[in-house]
């Protein structure tokens, strides 16, 4: 460990206890509360005073006192770790960073938005350490988080809106995974720069949002679901009631409240201590419908809150989004099928089937090319079921390359949907290839 390291831990405890201190004694005598900016401002004091504390006794004991350096840094490392996860905070607040991985508290693996990966430093002291940073940081959020042996798994939204999952006590060491959102990229129309849309394929997305589509976002674990998702609903109007319904908040559509100013977020709740008040997915899906949304938004679908999706859809809730895990968007109907056969109903897939193509418009699929760039490789729309199969044209496929190109147009009564909602037939029309269907 480095004198600088030695410094800010001893900084921290005495700043800690400090602290603790004067915010007991402030709601005890002053009746007052003492967070958030205030608790932040407050230790910044502390930490400069024991500081100068520290300066003092080099200097009598005529030693060189800490540099300005120095200082910034032992400065930031202990409000680090009082308000946000240590050395860990270093990695999310880089943005070139995608993923963090910690396999104990000195193995380090980081993932560039490049697709590099490299080793980082050494975390935390010790592997408890490491575990206390972390149920600190549960403790911190808007509904306090319980990871301890008896609940050894964690997921849990940071104040970055980056996702953190942490798993203990049924692994050899703490396990951490921190998946790190870019919020910069939050419109359709930035995709087209990135590569991930062609300017044909901008215009119909944003028709099929504004037609008001029920729409499936599929793709494998790190394809670029969510990023693709916020940027379809930041094209929803902003004068309808948005209910998002996420196991963790990732969307972060409370980051665009100019956009969408009536807007509720639910998040999932594991049981507490006593083994009450869970609080599952499908519950909320429920519960999101009583609340007068004129969008119902599924982080992603993977249990029995896709039947009570499946059902709203075909109620006259239109506009619906949500994401799943699918190889392909051929292979979304298969998922569907697998989880409602667990529903307590236990569909048959013609069952199954016949429900996605009454709830269901189109699929989009995003995939992660092997240059690390996500594109989207294929818009399905559902028209139809027969039996054990779900009918369907992919409007767009993938190319040589996995990008997505023209094959089929839209039935005419979803082609006349996207024009009311202003869609230029000409931009299907455009492409070589397209043939009319």
């Amino acid at each position: 460990m480095t004198t600088r390291h030695h410094t800010s831990d001893a900084v921290r405890q005495v700043v800690g206890e400090r602290l603790t201190e004067l915010v007991a004694q402030a709601e005890l005598h002053e009746g007052r509360s003492i967070d958030g900016e205030d608790r932040r401002m407050l230790a910044r004091k502390l930490i400069r005073d024991e500081l100068q504390r520290l300066d003092a006794e080099q200097i009598r004991r005529g030693e060189t006192p800490i540099d300005e350096s120095d200082r910034s840094a032992v400065t930031r490392a202990v409000l680090d770790e009082l308000f946000a996860l240590g050395r860990i905070q270093q990695y999310i607040d880089d943005p070139s960073i995608s993923d963090i991985v910690i396999n104990g508290h000195d193995t380090v693996w980081i993932t560039h938005r490049n697709g590099m990966k490299t080793q980082g430093e050494p975390v935390a002291d010790s592997d408890e350490h490491l575990i206390e940073l972390i149920q600190t940081a549960a403790r911190r959020g808007r509904s306090e988080h319980r990871w301890d042996p008896a609940s050894p798994r964690l997921d849990l939204q940071l104040p970055s809106g980056d996702r953190l999952n942490a798993i203990a006590w049924v692994s050899g060491r703490p396990s951490i995974s921190i998946r790190r959102h870019d919020f910069d990229i939050h419109r359709l129309k930035q995709l087209i720069d990135l590569g991930t849309i062609s300017e044909p394929l901008f215009h119909l997305l944003k028709a099929m949002v504004l037609a008001r589509f029920n729409v499936i976002v599929a793709g494998g674990t790190g394809a670029g679901k969510t990023t693709f998702m916020r940027c379809l609903i930041n094209e929803i109007p902003s004068d309808e009631r948005l209910i998002t319904v996420e196991d963790s908040l990732e969307l972060g559509v409370d980051r665009f409240r100019h956009l969408h100013p009536d807007h509720v977020d639910l998040e999932s709740r594991p049981a507490n201590v006593e083994g009450v008040g869970e609080l599952g997915m499908n519950e909320l899906a429920i519960n999101a419908l009583r609340m007068n949304p004129d969008r119902l938004i599924v982080g992603e679908v993977r249990g029995d809150e896709a039947l009570t999706l499946l059902l709203a859809c075909t109620q006259g809730n239109d506009g619906a989004l949500c994401t799943i895990h699918a190889d392909s968007s051929e292979g979304v109907f298969g998922r569907l099928q697998m989880y409602l056969a667990m529903t307590r109903e236990r569909f048959e897939p013609a069952a199954a089937n016949l429900l996605v193509s009454q709830g269901i418009d189109a699929v989009v699929h995003i995939s992660q090319l092997p240059n690390h760039q996500r594109v989207v490789t294929s818009v399905r729309e559902i028209v139809g079921a027969e039996g054990d199969l779900v009918a369907s044209n992919e409007i767009y496929g993938p190319d040589e390359t996995g990008r997505a190109e023209p094959r089929y147009g839209f039935s005419a009564q979803r082609l006349a949907r996207l024009e009311a909602a202003g869609f230029d037939k000409r931009w299907l029309g455009a492409h070589a290839g397209w043939r009319a269907a």
